[in-house]
């Protein structure tokens, strides 16, 4: 079976608004708040890093990637103080589906089941190896009702992208700190945005800037060289590459029957407008 890898794409640019309400719906926010994760980051970190258990700060940075370990060690083990991983791993659920649902996307809206089934069985097909975010999402329990195993199997699928993508960034020696400049300098996202979001200082950024003007990627003054695009392009196709393995297990008219399910209900969650036009994403 052969697939051209943009179908990788196109599939993320379904599913990825489905999982991201879990960062952005004021349920989730609310709910995080109310365990006593105060502030965006402590729930954000919290609920992204719950399926890995009570790991330490490093391991956090290392399956994170683009985060510095400063910014991961000042959150990261203090959050369970404040509650353990199973019981944000429920609120998580919870909240999601609750969102879900106030756009819309309920249990018996026509659809919904076989999206989720169909999304479910790319998820439980896509490859484990080197991919520990997506692993420790794959370990925890499928849940039972059509929107909860929805979120649930799009999360896995996300998460599956993101690994793969860090491990493309890594085999263009590329630092997680270095990556995020690269993508601002290649117009993916606003510089002061992903500065902000990612907790840079104008000294280290200027420093990454250097490295990799010096490795001829960027000018001195920051801009994409041919080759820093030869390089982001190669990133973002070996991604869709490696994401496209999620797909394997579906036949063909199992994918567009997975597209004609999920689209509808991605146009409910961003119609929904909980979702930011500029995220560090792009």
């Amino acid at each position: 079976m052969s697939r051209a890898a943009r179908l990788a794409r196109r599939f993320f640019d379904r599913f990825e608004p489905v999982h991201a309400v879990t960062y952005f719906a004021p349920e989730v926010r609310i709910a995080l708040e109310a365990m006593g994760f105060t502030g965006f980051w402590r729930g954000y970190f919290a609920a992204r890093s719950a399926p890995l258990g009570r790991v330490p700060a490093e391991v956090v940075t290392a399956v994170f990637f683009n985060f510095s370990a400063e910014r991961v060690g000042r959150t990261v083990p203090a959050i369970w103080e404040v509650a353990d991983p199973e019981a944000v791993l429920a609120v998580r659920l919870s909240s999601a589906v609750t969102a879900l649902q106030r756009y819309g996307v309920t249990d018996d809206l026509p659809g919904v089941a076989e999206a989720a089934e169909l999304a479910g069985a790319a998820a439980r097909g896509a490859p484990l190896d080197g991919r520990p975010l997506f692993a420790a999402n794959s370990a925890l329990p499928w849940p039972e009702t059509p929107v909860a195993a929805l979120w649930h199997a799009t999360t896995l699928l996300r998460e599956h992208r993101g690994d793969g993508h860090v491990a493309a960034l890594l085999s263009e020696g590329l630092s997680g700190r270095e990556s995020n400049v690269l993508h601002a300098a290649a117009g993916s996202v606003p510089t002061e945005f992903i500065k902000r979001s990612r907790d840079y200082t104008d000294e280290e950024w200027a420093s990454c800037v250097e490295a990799l003007a010096a490795r001829g990627l960027l000018t001195a003054a920051g801009t994409l060289t041919d080759s820093g695009r030869a390089m982001k392009d190669r990133i973002e196709n070996r991604t869709d590459a490696l994401a496209l393995t999620a797909l394997r297990d579906l036949a063909d008219d199992e994918v567009e029957r997975l597209f004609v399910a999920l689209t509808p209900l991605t146009r409910l969650v961003v119609a929904g407008g909980d979702l930011p036009a500029a995220t560090p994403m792009g």
